[in-house]
């Protein structure tokens, strides 16, 4: 794909972040912005390089899976290999060590930073046929290919799905519709506190609201299988994205949306049982099995009569830094060591997150996890563009504006013009 704009400039496109799940999610934020950052980088946070052939960076909870993967590489290859916990902003202290000539050969991380780090400079292009790639999901493989290049080898994939308090819901719902209806009469018995909690918070929350703009025909960037994304055609603004508008302000009106529902507190005030359904993605499967609540799991549905509801789909992959001191173990390691089914079975028994190869998922057992690959299966993969550092805030200060009542049609234009002011450098 080529990018038709003026990109955002490096030097600020470094500030960003991929959640991974960051913020509690395992691939992508469970906050309102999964490409932000959540913590100031440091210099405590930036591991010693060491004299290992082969070194990789990842965050604390994925540093035992990888490192179980790289063992065995490295035993097999007989060098020695060190995986390093960067404890925050691991993409931004990446860029800046791989630019000073002291970070790491390979880096573990969430696709939609790869527009970034390749404006930077600093990963480099995998050379795998697409046969090779023929085992991994569709979505994945989509998301870790930039500009017709694959730049990582995804292991995991994420996405929000659908929470259902089945004691005071026990049918599954056939569309979005059937299922807020189905909350709004739990409310109304006195079952339960809100119909559906999709976080919105103070400031809005464009990650969560995203299946509602996508079902009402909204779009980020447009979208073509051949080229990718589009910088040059932003969805803000055009007339899929007031018909969103229009859908969340009814939706608040009728009590549906509510600012003091936010990431913070949308899983807790679910497993306690004051909520009939819930958006969110993997990262709160441990604390709603833990509060014993009777529960089931299904992709997002659209509304009736309207288009499907498209999620972010995030995808944690291995890239091959462009400063690798040990380019050809990286290359080595990334296109071959992590790239099979027992590496990808390793994966997924140590980092516990739906997998992205397809044998792997077969295989599942757990059916909350193959609940949530299958949903990710369906989902969109997240925009890996730079531009989407002109996205976020804007987009999600127009969701909060609207469900506190502000003009839905002039809100989202407003927002539309604000996003295409920024990406343009105005």
């Amino acid at each position: 794909m080529r990018i038709a704009r003026t990109l955002v400039p490096a030097v600020l496109a470094v500030a960003l972040t991929a959640c991974g799940g960051g913020g509690g999610s395992s691939t992508s934020s469970a906050d309102t912005t999964p490409s932000e950052p959540t913590e100031s980088s440091t210099e405590e946070a930036v591991p010693t390089r060491g004299d290992a052939d082969l070194v990789i960076w990842t965050d604390a909870l994925k540093i035992d899976a990888v490192k179980t993967v790289a063992d065995t590489f490295a035993e097999q290859n007989g060098i020695s290999v060190e995986v390093q916990a960067v404890s925050s902003d691991l993409q931004t202290n990446f860029v800046t060590a791989n630019t000073a000539g002291n970070g790491p050969d390979v880096v573990v991380g969430a696709h939609d930073w790869i527009g970034n780090l390749v404006a930077n400079g600093a990963i480099e292009p995998l050379q795998l046929t697409p046969d090779q790639l023929s085992g991994y999901s569709e979505k994945a493989v989509q998301a870790t290919t930039y500009e017709g290049q694959l730049y990582g080898v995804p292991y995991g994939i994420e996405a929000l799905a659908l929470y259902r308090n089945t004691e005071v819901v026990p049918e599954e719902p056939a569309n979005l519709t059937e299922a807020i209806d189905a909350g709004k009469q739990a409310v109304q018995a006195g079952e339960v506190e809100s119909a559906l909690n999709l976080p919105v918070g103070e400031n809005g929350d464009a990650y969560h609201m995203q299946p509602v703009l996508t079902s009402m025909g909204g779009y980020l960037f447009a979208y073509d299988e051949a080229s990718g994304y589009d910088a040059s055609d932003l969805g803000v603004g055009e007339p899929g994205s007031v018909e969103a508008a229009r859908k969340v302000a009814q939706l608040a009106k009728e009590r549906v949306l509510r600012t003091s529902i936010s990431g913070d507190n949308s899983i807790a005030l679910f497993t306690e049982g004051k909520a009939a359904f819930l958006i969110s993605g993997p990262w709160a499967l441990g604390d709603i099995k833990a509060s014993g609540i009777d529960y089931a799991i299904q992709p997002i549905p659209g509304f009736a009569g309207e288009e499907p509801a498209e999620p972010f789909m995030g995808a944690q992959a291995f890239m091959v830094a462009s400063g690798a001191e040990n380019a050809a173990f990286a290359q080595e390691f990334v296109t071959v060591g992590v790239n099979n089914e027992e590496a990808m079975q390793a994966l997924y028994e140590g980092a516990t997150l739906p997998p992205a190869m397809t044998s792997v998922q077969d295989g599942l057992q757990d059916e909350d996890i193959a609940l949530f690959a299958e949903a990710a299966n369906q989902a969109a993969p997240m925009p890996a563009l730079p531009e989407m550092a002109a996205v976020w805030e804007p987009l999600g200060k127009a969701y909060a504006a609207i469900v506190g009542g502000a003009n839905p049609e002039k809100t989202m234009r407003d927002a539309g013009r604000t996003i295409e002011s920024a990406i343009q450098g105005g």
